[in-house]
Protein backbone atom coordinates (compact mmCIF):
# COMPACT_ATOMS: atom_id res chain seq x y z
CA UNK A 1 0.00 0.00 0.00
CA UNK A 2 1.10 3.23 -1.15
CA UNK A 3 1.88 5.61 2.30
CA UNK A 4 -0.44 8.33 2.88
CA UNK A 5 1.68 12.17 3.11
CA UNK A 6 0.24 15.26 4.56
CA UNK A 7 -0.65 16.75 0.98
CA UNK A 8 -3.36 13.83 0.43
CA UNK A 9 -5.24 14.20 3.87
CA UNK A 10 -7.83 16.92 4.00
CA UNK A 11 -7.51 17.69 1.12
CA UNK A 12 -4.74 19.52 1.69
CA UNK A 13 -1.61 20.79 -0.50
CA UNK A 14 1.45 21.66 0.54
CA UNK A 15 3.13 24.48 -1.58
CA UNK A 16 6.25 22.84 -3.35
CA UNK A 17 6.73 19.74 -5.06
CA UNK A 18 10.36 18.94 -5.96
CA UNK A 19 10.78 15.94 -8.87
CA UNK A 20 14.16 14.42 -9.41
CA UNK A 21 14.32 11.77 -11.99
CA UNK A 22 16.92 9.03 -11.67
CA UNK A 23 18.91 6.69 -13.50
CA UNK A 24 21.98 5.03 -11.65
CA UNK A 25 22.45 8.00 -8.80
CA UNK A 26 23.74 5.74 -6.02
CA UNK A 27 27.26 7.76 -5.69
CA UNK A 28 26.01 11.17 -5.87
CA UNK A 29 21.90 11.27 -4.93
CA UNK A 30 22.34 11.42 -0.92
CA UNK A 31 24.45 14.23 -1.29
CA UNK A 32 21.83 16.31 -3.65
CA UNK A 33 18.80 15.04 -1.01
CA UNK A 34 20.96 17.24 1.61
CA UNK A 35 21.28 19.78 -0.03
CA UNK A 36 17.64 19.70 -0.75
CA UNK A 37 16.73 19.15 3.05
CA UNK A 38 18.92 21.25 4.17
CA UNK A 39 17.95 24.39 2.04
CA UNK A 40 13.82 22.91 2.75
CA UNK A 41 14.69 23.27 6.72
CA UNK A 42 16.34 26.43 6.35
CA UNK A 43 13.65 28.37 4.21
CA UNK A 44 10.68 26.63 6.01
CA UNK A 45 9.34 25.67 2.90
CA UNK A 46 6.24 23.25 3.12
CA UNK A 47 7.33 20.70 0.41
CA UNK A 48 8.12 17.20 -0.50
CA UNK A 49 10.75 15.62 -2.65
CA UNK A 50 9.82 13.09 -5.42
CA UNK A 51 12.71 10.79 -6.42
CA UNK A 52 11.83 8.77 -9.99
CA UNK A 53 13.75 5.73 -10.17
CA UNK A 54 14.23 4.68 -13.82
CA UNK A 55 15.35 1.35 -13.71
CA UNK A 56 18.59 1.98 -12.16
CA UNK A 57 20.65 -1.16 -12.52
CA UNK A 58 22.68 0.80 -9.10
CA UNK A 59 21.50 0.84 -5.33
CA UNK A 60 19.26 4.13 -6.39
CA UNK A 61 16.41 2.54 -5.26
CA UNK A 62 17.65 1.03 -2.07
CA UNK A 63 19.67 4.10 -0.86
CA UNK A 64 16.58 6.43 -1.55
CA UNK A 65 14.08 4.24 0.49
CA UNK A 66 16.81 4.07 3.33
CA UNK A 67 16.68 7.71 3.30
CA UNK A 68 12.88 8.42 3.16
CA UNK A 69 12.42 6.37 6.12
CA UNK A 70 15.02 9.25 8.23
CA UNK A 71 13.35 11.79 5.87
CA UNK A 72 9.50 11.05 5.37
CA UNK A 73 9.19 14.63 2.77
CA UNK A 74 11.46 11.98 0.40
CA UNK A 75 9.26 9.72 -1.50
CA UNK A 76 10.77 6.75 -4.04
CA UNK A 77 8.50 6.22 -7.47
CA UNK A 78 9.17 3.57 -9.81
CA UNK A 79 9.26 3.68 -13.07
CA UNK A 80 8.01 0.03 -14.98
CA UNK A 81 12.13 -0.24 -16.18
CA UNK A 82 13.99 2.15 -17.83
CA UNK A 83 11.54 4.86 -19.74
CA UNK A 84 13.89 8.02 -20.12
CA UNK A 85 14.09 11.38 -18.49
CA UNK A 86 10.95 12.44 -20.03
CA UNK A 87 8.97 9.54 -18.86
CA UNK A 88 10.21 9.80 -15.05
CA UNK A 89 9.26 13.74 -15.02
CA UNK A 90 6.06 12.91 -16.06
CA UNK A 91 5.37 9.96 -13.57
CA UNK A 92 6.92 12.49 -10.61
CA UNK A 93 5.18 15.23 -11.88
CA UNK A 94 1.36 13.35 -12.38
CA UNK A 95 1.96 12.52 -8.67
CA UNK A 96 3.05 15.60 -7.01
CA UNK A 97 0.78 17.34 -4.28
CA UNK A 98 2.27 20.99 -4.35
CA UNK A 99 0.45 24.17 -5.83
CA UNK A 100 4.05 24.58 -7.66
CA UNK A 101 5.74 21.82 -9.10
CA UNK A 102 9.85 22.12 -9.84
CA UNK A 103 12.13 19.38 -11.34
CA UNK A 104 16.05 19.45 -11.34
CA UNK A 105 18.76 17.21 -12.27
CA UNK A 106 19.68 14.92 -9.30
CA UNK A 107 23.48 16.42 -9.93
CA UNK A 108 22.05 19.86 -8.89
CA UNK A 109 24.15 21.48 -11.89
CA UNK A 110 21.81 24.41 -10.68
CA UNK A 111 22.03 24.54 -7.09
CA UNK A 112 18.66 24.24 -5.40
CA UNK A 113 18.40 27.59 -3.84
CA UNK A 114 18.24 28.93 -7.44
CA UNK A 115 14.92 27.62 -7.77
CA UNK A 116 13.66 30.64 -5.49
CA UNK A 117 14.41 32.83 -9.13
CA UNK A 118 11.86 30.29 -11.16
CA UNK A 119 9.27 30.67 -7.86
CA UNK A 120 9.57 34.56 -8.03
CA UNK A 121 8.86 34.68 -11.82
CA UNK A 122 5.55 32.40 -11.27
CA UNK A 123 4.70 34.80 -8.39
CA UNK A 124 4.94 38.18 -10.36
CA UNK A 125 2.55 35.95 -12.88
CA UNK A 126 4.55 33.41 -15.41
CA UNK A 127 2.77 30.05 -15.69
CA UNK A 128 6.17 27.85 -16.28
CA UNK A 129 9.46 29.30 -15.32
CA UNK A 130 12.81 27.82 -17.01
CA UNK A 131 16.30 28.49 -15.83
CA UNK A 132 18.85 29.43 -18.44
CA UNK A 133 22.60 28.85 -18.82
CA UNK A 134 23.19 31.18 -21.95
CA UNK A 135 21.20 34.07 -20.66
CA UNK A 136 24.20 35.18 -18.00
CA UNK A 137 27.17 33.27 -19.33
CA UNK A 138 28.97 34.70 -15.77
CA UNK A 139 26.70 32.25 -13.69
CA UNK A 140 28.46 29.60 -15.24
CA UNK A 141 30.72 28.17 -12.32
CA UNK A 142 32.28 24.90 -14.51
CA UNK A 143 31.18 25.58 -18.60
CA UNK A 144 30.27 22.81 -20.71
CA UNK A 145 33.49 21.30 -22.78
CA UNK A 146 33.51 23.22 -26.08
CA UNK A 147 32.50 20.58 -28.25
CA UNK A 148 28.68 20.04 -26.05
CA UNK A 149 28.32 24.09 -25.89
CA UNK A 150 28.80 23.70 -30.02
CA UNK A 151 25.89 20.70 -29.96
CA UNK A 152 23.59 22.88 -27.78
CA UNK A 153 24.06 26.00 -30.03
CA UNK A 154 23.22 23.44 -33.48
CA UNK A 155 19.85 21.78 -31.26
CA UNK A 156 18.74 25.02 -30.64
CA UNK A 157 18.54 26.08 -34.22
CA UNK A 158 17.38 23.51 -35.24
CA UNK A 159 14.51 24.10 -32.50
CA UNK A 160 13.92 27.73 -33.78
CA UNK A 161 13.71 26.33 -37.23
CA UNK A 162 11.11 23.11 -36.41
CA UNK A 163 9.37 24.26 -33.10
CA UNK A 164 9.44 28.13 -33.77
CA UNK A 165 11.18 27.92 -29.87
CA UNK A 166 12.99 30.88 -29.32
CA UNK A 167 14.52 30.95 -26.07
CA UNK A 168 18.38 30.57 -25.44
CA UNK A 169 18.32 27.65 -23.25
CA UNK A 170 15.47 24.41 -23.68
CA UNK A 171 17.61 22.04 -22.21
CA UNK A 172 18.36 23.49 -18.39
CA UNK A 173 17.37 20.48 -16.33
CA UNK A 174 15.39 22.98 -14.02
CA UNK A 175 11.65 24.19 -14.76
CA UNK A 176 9.00 25.39 -12.39
CA UNK A 177 5.39 25.26 -12.82
CA UNK A 178 2.07 26.51 -11.38
CA UNK A 179 0.00 23.06 -10.49
CA UNK A 180 -2.64 24.59 -13.47
CA UNK A 181 -0.13 24.92 -15.85
CA UNK A 182 1.00 21.42 -14.82
CA UNK A 183 -2.40 19.97 -15.33
CA UNK A 184 -2.05 21.06 -18.63
CA UNK A 185 1.20 20.12 -19.68
CA UNK A 186 2.51 16.58 -18.69
CA UNK A 187 -0.80 14.66 -19.58
CA UNK A 188 -0.08 15.93 -23.00
CA UNK A 189 3.44 14.55 -23.21
CA UNK A 190 4.35 11.76 -25.19
CA UNK A 191 7.96 12.49 -25.40
CA UNK A 192 9.76 9.81 -22.57
CA UNK A 193 13.23 10.51 -23.48
CA UNK A 194 15.90 13.45 -23.86
CA UNK A 195 14.18 15.29 -26.31
CA UNK A 196 10.86 15.73 -23.60
CA UNK A 197 12.10 19.98 -23.11
CA UNK A 198 11.01 21.01 -25.90
CA UNK A 199 8.05 19.47 -26.02
CA UNK A 200 7.02 20.79 -22.99
CA UNK A 201 8.04 24.03 -23.84
CA UNK A 202 5.90 23.71 -27.35
CA UNK A 203 3.38 22.74 -25.84
CA UNK A 204 3.38 25.52 -22.83
CA UNK A 205 2.89 28.04 -26.04
CA UNK A 206 0.44 26.25 -28.05
CA UNK A 207 -1.36 26.66 -24.70
CA UNK A 208 -1.39 30.12 -24.26
CA UNK A 209 0.61 30.39 -21.38
CA UNK A 210 2.96 32.49 -19.82
CA UNK A 211 6.80 31.52 -20.03
CA UNK A 212 9.54 33.18 -18.22
CA UNK A 213 13.34 32.53 -19.08
CA UNK A 214 15.82 33.07 -15.63
CA UNK A 215 18.87 32.65 -15.80
CA UNK A 216 20.78 30.13 -13.53
CA UNK A 217 23.91 29.57 -11.67
CA UNK A 218 25.23 26.66 -13.41
CA UNK A 219 27.79 24.02 -12.93
CA UNK A 220 28.64 21.29 -15.73
CA UNK A 221 29.18 17.28 -14.56
CA UNK A 222 31.28 15.27 -16.77
CA UNK A 223 29.27 12.86 -15.47
CA UNK A 224 26.44 13.51 -17.66
CA UNK A 225 24.48 10.59 -19.73
CA UNK A 226 23.84 12.06 -22.55
CA UNK A 227 25.95 11.48 -25.72
CA UNK A 228 26.09 14.25 -27.91
CA UNK A 229 25.77 12.08 -30.64
CA UNK A 230 23.72 9.52 -30.68
CA UNK A 231 20.97 11.34 -28.29
CA UNK A 232 21.47 14.32 -30.61
CA UNK A 233 20.16 12.29 -33.45
CA UNK A 234 17.49 10.99 -31.65
CA UNK A 235 15.94 14.11 -29.87
CA UNK A 236 16.37 15.79 -33.69
CA UNK A 237 14.09 12.86 -34.11
CA UNK A 238 11.36 13.54 -31.40
CA UNK A 239 11.41 17.47 -32.60
CA UNK A 240 9.81 16.26 -35.87
CA UNK A 241 7.82 13.86 -33.79
CA UNK A 242 6.53 17.00 -31.84
CA UNK A 243 5.91 18.93 -34.82
CA UNK A 244 3.52 16.01 -36.83
CA UNK A 245 1.98 14.78 -33.58
CA UNK A 246 0.64 18.35 -33.79
CA UNK A 247 0.12 18.77 -37.36
CA UNK A 248 -2.05 15.67 -36.51
CA UNK A 249 -4.11 17.55 -33.65
CA UNK A 250 -2.71 14.76 -31.29
CA UNK A 251 -1.93 17.30 -28.39
CA UNK A 252 -5.65 18.26 -28.86
CA UNK A 253 -6.99 14.87 -27.93
CA UNK A 254 -4.97 13.72 -24.97
CA UNK A 255 -7.08 13.31 -21.90
CA UNK A 256 -6.40 15.01 -18.69
CA UNK A 257 -5.17 12.77 -16.30
CA UNK A 258 -4.77 14.75 -13.35
CA UNK A 259 -7.60 16.84 -13.61
CA UNK A 260 -10.41 16.11 -10.66
CA UNK A 261 -14.06 15.91 -11.98
CA UNK A 262 -16.01 18.59 -12.28
CA UNK A 263 -13.09 20.83 -12.97
CA UNK A 264 -12.04 19.72 -16.42
CA UNK A 265 -14.13 22.94 -17.70
CA UNK A 266 -12.45 25.29 -16.29
CA UNK A 267 -8.49 23.74 -16.38
CA UNK A 268 -9.19 22.89 -20.36
CA UNK A 269 -7.21 25.76 -22.19
CA UNK A 270 -7.76 25.55 -26.33
CA UNK A 271 -4.61 24.44 -28.08
CA UNK A 272 -6.97 26.08 -31.38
Amino acid sequence: MERAYPNQQNGYRMRYSIVIPAYNESERIIASLDKIVAHMQKKDWDAEILVVNDGSRDRTAEIVSSYSLRHPVVRLLENPGNRGKGYSVRHGMLKAGGEILLFTDADLSAPIYEAEKLFDALHHGAEVAIGSRWLNRKLQIEKQPLPRQLFGRIFNLLLRLTLNLKEKDTQCGFKAFTRLAAEQIFPRQHIERWGFDPEILFLSKKLGLKLAEIPVEWSHDDRSKINPVTDGMRMFMEMLKVRWNSMRGIYEHTAFTMVKAGTREQNNRSLV
